[in-house]
């Protein structure tokens, strides 16, 4: 294989949260992934959920500007029984969203247990599993002081995994207009 047939990308992985929202970033080189960055934004001193958006877009904003991300993939808030846990991950996910189709950047987005799947194999896999999993695929040591961190740099570990394969169930957008092309029936 020729070097210029190798697809190199850099993929943003994000775990939105309004207390703590954990991301990582990594380099696909062909089949080869690398590590770039993992780390975790801190909201929870923060009382105002206005301050905490805020935060996130600006964060997020800052993370692309810093390491010009091909794509951003996103965990898709888990369905629980506090619909307003609900829609403040939902609002915190749509921020940092909205950092990338600002930027003009590609997002996807991952079911919880499609990621935890797409790395372990498991989808029912604890979060500790997932860290370990990666710390062994990607080559790293340290330990993150908290799982939000890996938890997002699971997600860019299965939007590469994903790409490799069929595009079974993800949502793509590129901009601001397929995004509302292929969410037409939430504006209603």
């Amino acid at each position: 294989m020729l070097q210029s047939d190798l697809k190199e990308r850099v993929i943003l992985g994000i775990d939105p949260g309004t207390k703590v929202m954990g991301y990582g970033l990594i380099q696909e080189k062909g089949k080869q992934l690398s590590l770039i960055s993992l780390g975790i934004i801190k909201l929870d001193h923060l009382e105002n959920q206005a301050l905490k958006l805020q935060r996130i877009f600006e964060k997020t904003t800052s993370l692309i500007d810093q390491y010009h991300p091909d794509c951003m993939a996103l965990e898709d808030p888990f369905y629980g029984k506090n619909i307003q846990v609900i829609l403040k991950l939902g609002r915190a996910q749509g921020v940092a969203m909205a950092a990338a189709l600002a930027k003009k950047i590609e997002i996807a987005e991952y079911a919880p247990r499609k990621i935890k799947q797409s790395v372990t194999g498991n989808g029912s896999a604890s979060k500790e599993q997932v860290a370990s999993m990666l710390k062994n695929l990607l080559n790293f040591k340290e330990s993150p002081q908290f799982l939000d961190a890996t938890d997002g740099l699971a997600v860019a570990v299965c939007h590469a995994f994903q790409g490799r394969g069929t595009s079974s169930g993800k949502k793509s957008y590129t901009g601001w207009e397929s995004f509302i092309k292929e969410n037409s029936h939430r504006l209603k």
